[in-house]
């Protein structure tokens, strides 16, 4: 497990937010509850938990011989609907590995309520540092997470250290495409207080280099501006009972700018969005 040393500036300020009243309340109520990911989407007003559930349902299609010995690790898990899902279907052994421990609380509860804690170990931590044995986990799955490291090639070479031979590493990111003007993504840098974004380039090279083979990478870039907008929406409609929970204006305020900054970017071509499948080398 890291610790507070152990981590980067970076990292420590994501926990920080994501530990945060206004965060907490803002995911969990607005962004989708169990899944705070980007979704699959359907239609323009389908309902954001329902599309991210859709997201999840794909990339567990995605991934070969998924069953009840199955051992899956999460990178970045938020409130763990993923992993719930995986052990209520599958009856694989899960660990929720995350930053926010307001976030790790909340996932502990509901895995409780839903009876599936025996099956899911929720960790407080950091996945740079991941606090396992080489070749332990089948499986290392991850959602939107990656892209708040300042050091993704270490998170890429951590996931492939703990997978097993023959193993499957599964993530989406939010990216900046291969060719994406960088100086058009600064608004979107600084919010996350990066100088970058990886891209699918830098993930093809880096886990190459690292032994994994590409099975396959969907490509569902347009579904990125699609959800932020979704999420915007619902925000504006939804802010009265976000300050009644407690959230701040300037909170709201930042938020509303900061997804539209996702929004313009992904409608212009400068962001990327899929879902890849990597593979270890037996």
């Amino acid at each position: 497990m890291s610790t507070s040393a152990q981590r980067s500036e970076v990292v420590e300020t994501a926990r920080s937010y994501y530990n945060s009243d206004d965060a907490d309340n803002f995911y969990f109520h607005i962004w989708g509850g169990e899944d705070i990911h980007i979704g699959l989407y359907e239609r323009a007003d389908e309902p954001i938990a329902d599309a991210s559930r859709r997201t999840v349902e794909r990339m567990s299609q995605l991934l070969p011989d998924l069953e009840q010995h199955s051992r899956v690790l999460d990178l970045g898990a938020g409130y763990g609907g993923s992993m719930r899902f995986l052990a209520r279907r599958f009856g694989c052994r899960c660990v929720a590995l995350n930053l926010s421990e307001v976030e790790n609380e909340r996932n502990r509860q509901i895995s409780s309520r839903q009876g599936l804690d025996e099956l899911i170990e929720v960790i407080d931590g950091d996945f740079a540092h991941l606090p396992y044995d080489d070749e332990h986990f089948d499986v290392v799955w991850s959602q939107d997470a990656i892209l708040h490291s300042d050091d993704r090639g270490r998170v890429c070479a951590e996931a492939a250290r703990v997978l097993k031979p023959g193993g499957h590493l599964i993530f989406t990111d939010p990216m900046q495409a291969d060719d994406a003007p960088v100086d058009k993504l600064k608004p979107i840098y600084d919010r996350l207080h990066l100088d970058s974004l990886a891209s699918p380039g830098f993930y093809r090279q880096a886990l190459a280099e690292l032994g994994m083979e590409l099975v396959t990478f969907e490509d569902h870039g347009g579904q990125l501006p699609r959800h932020y907008d979704r999420v915007r929406r619902e925000l504006v409609e939804n802010q009265d009972s976000l300050i009644a929970r407690g959230v701040s204006r300037e909170y709201i305020e930042r938020m509303k700018v900061g997804l539209q900054h996702w929004i313009d970017g992904g409608h212009k071509g400068y962001l990327a969005w899929g879902m890849f499948l990597f593979r270890k080398a037996k």
